[in-house]
């Protein structure tokens, strides 16, 4: 793991850092437009007050923290998607990767950093189609700043894990879990908070408790679409799947595209925004534990 320079003085001093993804880089938008988003967010944190730290794999190395130069190069790079499963497999290949929620998860909490900013999380699809940042929001105690689940998923189903899974599940500035596209859900959650410092209070207390997952804080996008625009574009495009015969890793990237395209380009507005406007949370919050540190059991 190979930090950047910056990311290492800010952890050594004791100054908010803010990890960031990279597959919204490798798997999220379509050039040039990715590596606008990346330095968006990457400014968006800076502006704030922290210092961020994108995370994703370059020859096969770990890096927290990628140089800009580093960005525009996974931008245009064939990179993987790198997720629990096959981290180590592509660590050893060699191979480039933008990190998954899960793996930036994983790699954040190794590198020590205490505050993720991410879009959506993945979520349960169907029966027995379950995706690994479920277990991995169980597993590693870093504020993790989302607009809740991604659109195409199981919304109450994705809620009703995050309890099984006793990830404590907050929502910000509402009492209804965020619907990423979609500001707000039909689906009340356990707790809310309407300032970083409430945030960093909760993670202080679960962090005092041994609590083992991450607290999860779900805030609505400012400016999204609605329910019914969100539910007739994915069953379109849910219809048009099955008609193609599409299965299993092929079915996402498709509904994400035709979505997209039937919304006319809005829905990739709104991912962007939402994107931004985590960021600079996930900046307050990592600065307000920086002024009330969170304890260590």
């Amino acid at each position: 793991m190979r930090l950047h320079p910056a990311v290492a003085r800010a952890l050594a001093t004791g100054q908010a850092v803010v990890a960031l993804e990279s597959t919204v880089i490798t798997h999220g938008l379509p050039r040039p437009q990715n590596l606008a988003l990346a330095r968006a967010l990457e400014r968006a944190v800076r502006e704030a007050g922290a210092v961020p730290a994108t995370i994703g794999l370059l020859g096969g190395e770990v890096v927290v923290g990628l140089s800009d130069g580093e960005l525009a190069y996974l931008a245009e790079a064939p990179a993987a998607k790198a997720t629990l499963w096959n981290l180590a497999d592509l660590t050893v290949r060699g191979a480039d990767a933008g990190t998954t929620v899960a793996a930036t998860l994983h790699l954040a909490a190794r590198a020590g950093i205490l505050v993720f900013a991410t879009g959506g999380i993945g979520g349960v699809h169907g029966a027995y189609d379950e995706s690994a940042d479920l277990a991995a929001l169980a597993r590693y105690p870093l504020v993790v700043v989302s607009a809740g689940a991604k659109s195409i998923l199981d919304q109450a189903a994705t809620l009703e894990r995050l309890e099984s899974l006793g990830v404590s599940v907050i929502g910000y500035r509402s009492d209804r879990f965020a619907g990423f596209h979609v500001p707000q859900t039909a689906l009340p959650v356990p707790a809310r908070c309407d300032t970083p410092e409430e945030v960093a209070e909760r993670f202080r207390a679960a962090r005092a408790l041994g609590l083992p997952g991450a607290l999860l804080v779900a805030k609505p996008v400012s400016e999204g679409l609605t329910a019914e625009e969100v539910d007739g574009w994915l069953g379109r495009a849910q219809r048009e799947a099955a008609a193609a015969g599409l299965r299993g890793k092929d079915v996402t990237p498709f509904l994400l595209r035709r979505f997209d395209e039937l919304s006319e380009g809005r829905a990739t507005d709104v991912n962007v925004r939402l994107l931004e406007e985590n960021a600079r949370l996930g900046a307050q919050v990592a600065l307000a534990l920086q002024r009330a540190p969170a304890s260590t059991p």
